[in-house]
């Protein structure tokens, strides 16, 4: 994830409370505003002087980013930096901030050497896409791979501990978690968007599955549903595989009845299945292959709905190659 920090120099109120309703990380200002962003909000005040600033007019500019950067100084390349010479610091730092002045600037910068700089610096100029530029850099998790599998089987299993996600965010139609028993499938469960006349909407929510299993997290990790709490990020994912970060609220544990659900899908190297426990509950739905929310209690053998398939083996949520086999 990308740090994003808002420079308001020369002082802007306005634009500064822009800034930090847009989620910034942080915001530079000179020194004689510091204590006026610090009486705004709880966030993180800098200065000019708090970061080398380097403009690349020439090659041996280059050499004075590196040397600043291998010091332990934080870096920013002055707006009008150019690939190449950001490409060759890249190479040689492990951490750089560039100077950007709107969307496109931002999203090349975030991109350079596929790792791109680790900050940007957005400038006044900047701020009518300040909003987009935290959304795409912060947010967004980029796109992953979804498949339309096959139900093979629906049965009643019985009362079991099942998690509900409230996240501080309102969800979409279309959006949910993917949650499996195992990390190498993993169903699109739906948010819980709809409404119908005994249940309002609640699309904060996803009613996502038993204790035990899993759900796919940011930065391609995995943890167990019972060990969400508040505070933490989730992955959130859309019906076409759009990815952003939602932040957990809370998590309710409750007994509740459950279904088992068991998928398929065909490969080039064989067949892939994979099975899910969710609350047996009409509020509770999973994505069709045309991109819809199903709920479980309508849901047949032989509908088609939206999975992620993946390579099993992980190790406290981190991917490992190991010899695997999960059910």
């Amino acid at each position: 994830m990308k740090k994003v920090i808002f420079k308001s120099v020369p002082f802007d109120k306005k634009l500064v409370t822009l800034a930090l309703e847009s989620g910034v990380d942080a915001v530079m200002v000179d020194k004689n505003h510091v204590a006026a962003v610090e009486a705004l909000s709880k966030i993180t005040t800098l200065t000019p002087e708090d970061m080398v600033t380097v403009e690349l007019t020439k090659k041996a500019d280059e050499d004075v980013a590196v040397k600043a950067a291998k010091a332990g100084k934080d870096v920013v390349l002055k707006k009008g930096w150019e690939i190449i010479p950001v490409e060759n610091i890249l190479a040689q730092v492990d951490s750089l901030a560039l100077e950007c002045e709107s969307l496109d600037r931002a999203v090349l910068a975030a991109g350079i050497l596929e790792r791109g700089c680790d900050t940007i610096v957005v400038l006044p100029e900047g701020a009518a896409d300040l909003k987009q530029i935290v959304a795409e850099l912060k947010l967004s998790q980029g796109t992953m791979d979804l498949q339309a599998a096959t139900v093979t089987e629906i049965e009643s299993t019985g009362l079991g501990h099942r998690v509900c996600v409230d996240t501080i965010s309102v969800l979409k139609r279309g959006q949910g978690m993917l949650i499996g028993n195992s990390s190498a499938f993993s169903f699109l469960v739906h948010a819980e968007t709809e409404s119908n006349p005994y249940v309002a909407a609640r699309p904060f929510r996803i009613n996502a599955g038993a204790v035990h299993a899993y759900a796919q997290m940011p930065g391609d990790k995995t943890t167990y549903l019972e060990e969400l709490g508040a505070g933490d990020d989730v992955l959130i994912v859309g019906a076409g595989g759009a990815t952003s970060l939602a932040t957990v609220g809370r998590v309710k544990v409750e007994v509740r009845p459950m279904l088992l659900i068991k998928a398929e899908v065909k490969t080039d190297d064989g067949v892939k299945s994979g099975q899910v426990f969710l609350q047996n509950a009409e509020t509770i739905r999973v994505v069709s292959d045309k991109g819809e929310p199903v709920s479980v209690v309508t849901l047949k053998k032989g509908d088609k709905i939206m999975v992620r398939t993946d390579e099993a083996g992980r190790h406290f949520g981190m991917r490992i190659k190991e010899e695997i086999k999960e059910g």
